[in-house]
């Protein structure tokens, strides 16, 4: 049997501040956003995955749990309300007791919106995908997402760099060293790779190969996401690639405008669902689904089956907690609804 530790007491009690967790978990990291109500970030973790779904939701769990153990100010708030968001954020909500699921889409706006009310166009890259959005007087009027071409995202970056002998975070201050950026074919990874090869072959410094790199995907991801969008200031760029000079200046390069990188720049995904949830809570201050940080001590399985009762044959997911009598916890995939239910 799972025992609770006293910060889950502390997370559980009722006599505590009120706080609200928003999760995030991609194809690459898991983000996690503890905030309190007036919207102020209380802890944050922020982890490369774990192989699976679980393991990163429990190894995020794992990580706020020792923030919280090791902090008397955060043992002084309850998480009231859960939220996740990502590829794999119904997977998430089913293991960690979610109260809300959303996409990025809905999360990153929000999210942006509270740092930079104004804002008319996000700009976000990550590790494995892409993805544009674009609002006029607060309201998501139209976006576009990239999770198929590696040459627009953070992990082709990552392998230029290491194919170029330089730490990833040291790629930026590389490029804004550059004086004449050299022109990289960016339309394929393959392509590009052979395009640095032969510049290199003929002498370019890396300052400008790097450089070149960085328009390279800022001219893909333009060309992918942008077309027939009216790009419209303020412009936020977020994301893990955010933190490189070299594309944010080349964005401006390409742009002709400043380029705001907001604070939490990471964990956008997870704060807004943070956001969310809280408003959720303050709407609707019901109990929260939300396990505790002992889940991160639960085991939990996932397998699937065909339905096979309609033309549709949906793809059905269940979660399932051996510890508890090998308990189904959730199920979706159903295109008409009916294992939604649980019996």
């Amino acid at each position: 049997m799972v025992q609770v530790s006293e910060a889950d007491k502390v997370v559980s009690g009722d006599k505590k501040r009120d706080a609200f967790l928003g999760i995030d978990i991609g194809s690459v990291t898991c983000k996690f956003v503890l905030m309190d109500t007036d919207g102020n970030v209380l802890s944050s973790v922020f982890l490369r995955n774990r192989g699976s779904p679980i393991e990163s939701a429990k190894a995020g769990m794992s990580k706020l749990r020792e923030n919280i153990e090791q902090s008397d100010e955060l043992q002084e708030y309850a998480i009231r309300s859960c939220g996740t968001t990502g590829s794999a954020r119904y997977l998430t909500k089913a293991v960690i007791g979610g109260d809300l699921a959303k996409t990025e889409i809905i999360a990153h706006a929000v999210a942006t919106q509270s740092i930079i009310p104004d804002v008319k166009t996000i700009l976000e890259i990550g590790g494995q995908d892409s993805k544009i959005i674009i609002l006029r007087d607060g309201i998501i009027i139209d976006f576009a997402m990239n999770s198929v071409c590696a040459a627009g995202t953070g992990s082709f970056l990552d392998h230029q760099a290491a194919r170029l002998g330089i730490p990833i975070e040291d790629f930026g201050d590389y490029a804004v060293k550059s004086k004449n950026p050299v022109s990289i074919a960016g339309r394929c990874t393959v392509f590009a790779e052979s395009d640095m090869i032969h510049k290199q072959n003929a002498g370019y410094s890396k300052e400008d190969i790097i450089a070149g790199l960085c328009d390279s995907l800022v001219r893909n991801y333009m060309n992918n996401l942008s077309k027939g969008k009216e790009l419209e200031e303020p412009i936020a760029f977020q994301g893990g690639v955010s933190y490189n000079k070299g594309i944010i200046q080349a964005f401006e390069r390409h742009l002709g405008c400043k380029i705001i990188v907001p604070k939490y720049n990471v964990l956008m995904g997870a704060l807004g669902m943070a956001i969310l949830v809280r408003d959720y809570y303050i709407e609707y201050p019901t109990k929260t689904l939300f396990r505790g940080l002992q889940v991160a001590e639960i085991e939990f399985t996932t397998s699937a089956f065909n339905c096979g009762d309609c033309p549709n044959n949906c793809e059905i997911i269940q979660v399932k907690m051996p510890e508890f009598g090998n308990k189904i916890i959730a199920r979706w995939g159903s295109r008409c609804g009916k294992w939604d239910q649980l019996t």
